[in-house]
């Protein structure tokens, strides 16, 4: 039963020490349920295109053998967007036609094309990330969707631990720089109009605030918010 291969990945996955490990737990629970590309992230609603870091992508997602990084994963997947309408794993179905890409939420991946679920994953602060995984015939039971919630979700606070926790020597107060960025993030703005407002490039807003992540001793930028509005870096 899936159920029961799941629980085996996510007891393998919650005693990974590598990103490594994390990947092959995934896949000897995915792969016999026709899954072979995957994408695992963290999310926040503030950035553009809500893809904030990508831990793992691997496959040929977009049919072209390209390299895919968090902003080209985001302008050519919008069923990222579904997952903030919704607090459950969702399918999808990409099919190739005259005008490109068509992509569609479904009950029920059926037919030719490219299908795949997306699993948003939830915690204390709300929706912190999401995996999604694709296939072109893959095990849509209500076992294996469950599985793959189970597994995904286990795959990333083990990832989020490995990748984002703090080094020591970077704990500390902001610079003058990260607390601008961090203060326009908190209010709304996102990467892009901080950017063009301080006359940054994107990338660097994005390293200010992993940088601050760092400093902070936390692991998303919600919570980096909450630290800094409580240690009075930024006001609330």
């Amino acid at each position: 039963m899936p159920t029961d291969a799941a629980l085996t990945a996510a007891i393998a996955i919650e005693s990974s020490q590598s990103m490594t490990a994390i990947q092959t737990a995934v896949r000897s629970f995915a792969e016999p349920l026709g899954y072979d590309r995957f994408v695992l992230f963290s999310a926040n609603a503030t950035f553009d295109g809500i893809v904030e870091r990508i831990y793992w992508i691997e496959g040929d997602w977009f049919d072209d053998g390209r390299e895919v990084d968090a902003l080209t994963y985001a302008r050519h997947c919008p069923v990222t967007h579904h997952i903030l309408k919704t607090s459950e794993p969702f399918f999808w179905t990409k099919v190739l036609g005259g005008k490109g890409e068509s992509y569609r939420i479904v009950r029920t991946p059926r037919g030719e094309g490219s299908h795949g679920l997306q699993v948003p994953i939830f915690g204390r602060l709300g929706l912190e990330g999401a995996m999604s995984a694709g296939g072109d015939r893959i095990n849509a039971s209500p076992a294996a969707r469950l599985g793959m919630s189970i597994v995904s979700t286990a795959a990333f606070f083990a990832a989020r631990k490995l990748l984002e926790a703090p080094q020591d020597e970077t704990i500390g107060s902001l610079t003058a720089r990260e607390r601008e960025v961090l203060a326009w993030t908190a209010v709304g703005w996102r990467q892009a109009e901080i950017a063009d407002g301080l006359g940054l490039s994107k990338r660097t807003v994005e390293n200010h605030l992993r940088n601050v992540r760092r400093r902070l001793g936390v692991a998303t930028t919600a919570e980096a918010i909450k630290a800094a509005i409580r240690s009075g870096e930024i006001e609330g």
